[in-house]
């Protein structure tokens, strides 16, 4: 019999009832050191209480009262993403594959209302991840992600992540955007280097298209600036962000220059519950929050720490750890053996993790994460390794 909860997820046996901090408690009574942040979501990690009181009082006001009319949480929030980004202008709504649709649309809109409505092409990178909708998934070009829904969206063109040879040649007169994540999540924890990103800047302005960039993982300071792209030291034209925007609140939002938005007038585009007050509550309060001063030397330091950790760790077991990669504090460790037999190696010793492509086991703490959290992570991480059989 079909179960009530639609099976579209491999769940593990696994339910929890509380967090605090770094921690999920469960309803068996275990603690379990969060080192997924529900994918990268909880950046300030579980029950932060700035986040419980900022939605406490804005519940006790109002929850949702339609775009229709004014927002004023949206136009708070958005001042503050423009003050801290690239960006002139944004449009909130629910989750990551939200934004990037919006992201795609702009594009073509751009375009078709610079009088040019052929170029609506769309060149992304294979082994990207851009959400589950069926033009979001069209992006990723995953065939895992495509099975069972085929026709895929036409519009979408894929190259080799990194090559800008091959980026340059599937250049056509029909494109209008190229899009590629900053550091590769579901594929695999993959960091474009900074030197590539900078050259895609340069080939947008060349064939004058707009070059989108996926900061759904990566935006929200987990990779140790507020966006991964910042590190570049160049700026997209149109940014998809979600997961840490609300802290573990629904929130995402599209992040958008005055030029790239220009057709994106009244009736262009729209969302229900997008940006509503209590979503806005949150993404006001993470804002606030990741704005402190020792914020980002904080997550820095961390990052550095978890790093320099990791290597001493993973070079005891060479046959369980291939390599680390990642960016601050998004870090994947390749995996030796199946990265589903590790992953539940360290669930069943008290360390959730996240899997990714190519053999990958994410590991996606809370920014807030401290240095006793990170040794006992690093506990658990070398008494797992330590059980698998050279």
């Amino acid at each position: 019999m079909v179960p009530v909860v639609m099976p579209t997820y491999a769940r593990a046996d696994l339910a929890f009832e509380r967090g605090e901090g770094a921690y999920l408690y469960a309803t068996d009574g275990r603690r379990f050191l969060d080192f997924g942040s529900g994918v990268a979501v909880t950046a300030l990690g579980h029950a932060h209480p700035r986040l419980v009181e900022a939605l406490r009082q804005q519940a006790g006001k109002l929850w949702h009262c339609s775009n229709l009319y004014r927002v004023p949480g949206q136009e708070k929030v958005a001042a503050k993403l423009v003050a801290r980004s690239f960006a002139d202008t944004v449009f909130f709504c629910n989750s990551g594959a939200e934004a990037m649709e919006c992201c795609i649309k702009m594009a073509r809109k751009y375009h078709h209302a610079g009088g040019n409505p052929q170029r609506y092409r769309v060149i992304c990178a294979e082994g990207g991840f851009h959400g589950r909708t069926l033009a979001t998934v069209a992006a990723g070009g995953q065939k895992k992600h495509m099975e069972g829904f085929a026709p895929a969206v036409e519009g979408f063109d894929h190259v080799p992540y990194g090559n800008l040879n091959a980026m340059r040649a599937a250049i056509t007169a029909e494109t209008a955007a190229i899009l590629v994540e900053p550091v590769q999540g579901e594929g695999g924890v993959i960091p474009g280097d900074p030197d590539y990103l900078r050259r895609l800047r340069a080939t947008a302005d060349e064939f004058g298209v707009l070059l989108m960039f996926d900061e759904v993982q990566t935006g929200m300071g987990r990779t140790g600036t507020l966006f991964a792209h910042e590190q570049a030291g160049i700026a997209p034209d149109v940014m998809g962000i979600a997961k840490g925007l609300g802290g573990g609140f629904p929130v995402g939002a599209c992040l958008a220059t005055e030029k790239a938005a220009r057709g994106m007038t009244a009736g262009a585009h729209g969302s229900t519950f997008g940006g509503n007050p209590l979503a806005m509550a949150a993404a006001d309060t993470v804002l606030d929050v990741m704005a402190e001063p020792g914020f980002f030397p904080h997550v820095e330091q961390m990052a550095t720490l978890l790093r320099g950790r990791l290597e001493e760790t993973c070079a005891r077991f060479p046959h369980v750890v291939e390599q680390i990669r990642g960016r601050g504090l998004m870090l994947g460790l390749k995996a030796r053996i199946p990265n589903t037999e590790l992953s539940a190696k360290l669930l069943a010793n008290g360390l959730l993790t996240v899997g990714a492509g190519d053999n990958v086991v994410r590991l996606l703490p809370p920014l807030i994460i401290g240095e006793r959290e990170i040794d006992e992570a690093i506990d658990i991480l070398s008494r797992t390794f330590s059980e698998v059989p050279r």
